[in-house]
């Protein structure tokens, strides 16, 4: 990789009451556990040092803290676009439980009914995408597990559908980046989470 190319973070919030129970976390504002909170902070050491040019953050109070406790608080910008999926009539649900009603559904293929579909994620993701291009420099955000990654695959210009494929774990750490140029989009480390206890 040549060294002047930007990197854009990607951190996903730390664990909430609805990781652990796989509740579908849309909109609904809901607070860090413990844990979660913890997490968040071991993310300050791993970005201690890295010099960003934006850290963009959603709205949501889940990123909101994670944000703060990984040290980025008083520069975090507010972002909407970076809102978690929004499940409509699926928030608060686990997949299990909406398969029992609806076999074989898919998120990532079938969208939310009375929410966003995954065309409205994917053109969501493309608007962020354009924002973070026009950035000279790293840039770090603070967002959500599904919307990451949306964004992961538009980033590679895959289709949006095509988030199923990467998965993401609380608190987790991603980097999108380039190869050589920067029309050579690549993804430059994903999911790490070797500082999460």
């Amino acid at each position: 990789m040549h060294a002047s190319l930007p990197e854009v973070y990607l951190a996903r919030h730390g664990e909430t009451a609805w990781t652990i129970t796989g509740q579908h976390t849309g909109r609904t504002d809901i607070l860090l556990t413990a844990r979660g909170e913890q997490n968040a902070l071991s993310l300050r050491q791993r970005l201690n040092g890295i010099a960003f040019a934006k850290v963009l953050v959603s709205p949501l109070s889940r990123a909101r803290r994670t944000c703060e406790l990984a040290g980025f608080g008083d520069t975090g910008e507010v972002a909407p676009e970076l809102q978690e999926w929004d499940y409509g009539d699926y928030e608060g649900r686990r997949t299990a439980d909406i398969r029992q009603e609806r076999p074989g559904w898919d998120l990532f293929r079938d969208g939310s009914p009375g929410g966003e579909s995954v065309a409205a994620v994917g053109a969501r993701a493309d608007r962020v995408i354009a924002r973070l291009r026009a950035i000279d420099g790293h840039v770090l955000l603070f967002s959500h597990g599904h919307f990451l990654r949306v964004l992961a695959a538009r980033w590679l210009g895959l289709p949006a559908g095509d988030a199923r494929l990467f998965v993401l774990s609380t608190a987790a750490l991603s980097i999108l980046g380039y190869e050589h140029t920067r029309e050579e989009p690549a993804i430059r480390l994903w999911n790490d989470d070797r500082h999460v206890v």
